[in-house]
């Protein structure tokens, strides 16, 4: 599989990174299987694994770093601290207090002694960010961390944190992990556009956006009873009828386009994320080998302008098609500067 740089942090990666939070409670129990998926994963040649210390409570963890025992060295490891770990006022967030405890109890967990992607899952409001920053500073200092990067961050976020470290001598966030799909297109108009000018590697979760690009969501029939839909319906709209009745009605023309171009609707939402310049690599999440095994070929799939312009057709560009289900008409992109090419 090929690599591409990871913004400017000198570490090369794969298109597809291998998102966990499928792995325990959360999604697939059986914990001898979601290691044979990832040992199948980095067979295949992802070398990216993509966690975080609140999936599953530290199960999740726990499982990755049992799978990447004996090969760790071939691995860019990524995991993610903020949100809460148990009760409590200083059990989450960007303080010192909390990320020296947080870090360390993610290395036992992912049984290493240094974590190549250390993220903040959110921002955190009530924290001075040059409080955070000086924090992870020391843990790059200290090679417990070798980059740190932020997940979620609105654009002006983004840039404050990169005033904060210039100004003040910190280690700057060097990657962004942030929503981005067909479906799901305001990154377009202010994250990514921010992340490329501070040279950020970008990695994009949700590409499928909660499985309504696969396909196996359909008008009048319903959702297969261990998707999403099922077990977690208040995310990706599934409960929001205008939403709802807005992607369904796409899901047919982005199917025809995907058959014009030769690949499956996968990978056809798959290679629209990897598309856009400004992002490193795409977070695939699956529960099951199948899930697997129909994701692995996007890593190669390039689309033509053509193909890319009918989209944009389906889904304008800037588009969220959230829960007013006619999308977020504001953010419609004119300008081709801040567009995908």
């Amino acid at each position: 599989m090929r690599t591409q740089l990871l913004g400017r942090t000198g570490m090369q990666v794969t298109p597809l990174a291998l998102g966990t939070m499928m792995f325990g409670a959360w999604g697939n129990r059986d914990h001898d299987e979601c290691v044979r998926i990832i040992h199948a994963a980095l067979d295949a040649g992802i070398n990216v694994l993509d966690a975080a210390d609140v999936y599953a409570h530290g199960e999740t963890e726990e499982i990755v770093g049992r799978a990447i025992k004996g090969r760790r060295d071939e691995i860019v490891l990524a995991t993610k601290f903020c949100e809460a770990m148990k009760p409590g006022p200083n059990h989450s967030g960007g303080s010192r207090r909390w990320i020296v405890r947080a870090v360390e109890d993610s290395l036992r967990r992912l049984d290493t002694d240094y974590i190549d992607l250390y993220q903040m899952h959110r921002p955190d409001p009530d924290t001075d960010i040059d409080e955070t920053l000086g924090a992870l500073s020391d843990l790059v200092q200290q090679g417990k961390v070798r980059a740190i990067g932020t997940s979620n961050f609105p654009a002006g976020d983004l840039v404050e944190a990169q005033w904060v470290a210039e100004r003040r001598g910190r280690e700057r966030f060097r990657t962004e992990q942030l929503s981005y799909s067909i479906f799901d297109r305001h990154a377009e108009a202010d994250a990514l556009p921010v992340a490329e000018r501070y040279g950020l590697g970008v990695l994009v979760w949700s590409p499928l956006n909660g499985g309504w690009l696969t396909g196996k969501y359909r008008p009048g029939a319903e959702p297969p009873v261990d998707s999403r839909a099922k077990t977690n319906g208040d995310h990706f709209d599934f409960r929001a009828d205008e939403a709802r009745a807005a992607k369904l009605a796409r899901i047919e023309t982005l199917e025809s386009i995907a058959r014009d171009a030769g690949v499956t609707l996968i990978e056809l939402a798959l290679g629209f994320v990897l598309a856009h310049r400004a992002v490193s690599a795409a977070i695939i999440g699956p529960r099951t080998m199948e899930q697997l095994q129909s994701q692995l070929g996007a890593a190669e799939v390039v689309l033509s302008d053509e193909i890319l312009d009918r989209i944009d057709a389906v889904v304008e560009p800037g588009v969220n098609l959230h829960q007013t289900g006619a999308g977020d008409r504001g953010r419609v992109l004119t300008d081709a500067r801040l567009r995908r090419r």
